[in-house]
């Protein structure tokens, strides 16, 4: 006969296999889903000033200011196994001496069960839109867009953007009044 001990290494073996095959299987549940909405974004007021960045150097960079509305239903992305949602709004544009700028301009984490409705009008920014030179002044190709990422009870975390993108552009003189 076995021990007490061997039955209860038996059964604590089999609970945990059948523990992680429910939970694939809740994984799995969801995984196909597809997690897209589209979000409606426009800037309001966009300027561009030219500022001594301390904390780089003291040589003076491109500093974006501007103001966002931001529109979004984000209700369909919930599910049973969407513990959280974290967005993030970002600009991305290309400069002579980077291929690819990201900057990330504002985020958010909603939880289940909260408003997942945005509509924001005249949004500031939460973070800075630093540019490491002068290539904000006269740039005509800024494109925004909201991405999430899906915080899960179970499964892989997706970094997953809306459908919708605004695309604005730098005014050609920097402005030296006091900016918001």
């Amino acid at each position: 006969m076995h021990t007490v001990l061997t039955r209860a290494n038996a059964l604590v073996a089999y609970t945990m296999s059948v523990l992680a095959s429910l939970t694939f299987l809740c994984f799995l549940s969801t995984f196909f889903n597809e997690y897209q909405v589209h979000a409606d974004i426009d800037t309001v007021k966009v300027v561009v000033k030219n500022v001594p960045d301390y904390a780089a150097g003291k040589e003076k960079n491109d500093l974006g200011f501007l103001t966002f509305d931001l529109q979004a239903d984000l209700n369909p992305l919930f599910n049973w196994n969407v513990k959280q949602l974290f967005l993030y709004l970002t600009a991305e544009y290309e400069t002579p001496n980077n291929k690819l700028n990201q900057v990330v301009l504002w985020d958010k984490i909603i939880l289940r069960g909260e408003n997942a409705l945005l509509d924001y009008r005249s949004m500031n920014t939460k973070y800075y839109f630093w540019d490491d030179g002068n290539g904000l002044l006269a740039h005509k190709n800024v494109t925004m867009t909201l991405s999430w990422n899906i915080i899960p009870n179970a499964g892989n975390l997706p970094r997953i953007m809306s459908t919708g993108k605004h695309t604005f552009a730098f005014p050609d003189a920097y402005t030296t009044s006091r900016v918001m």
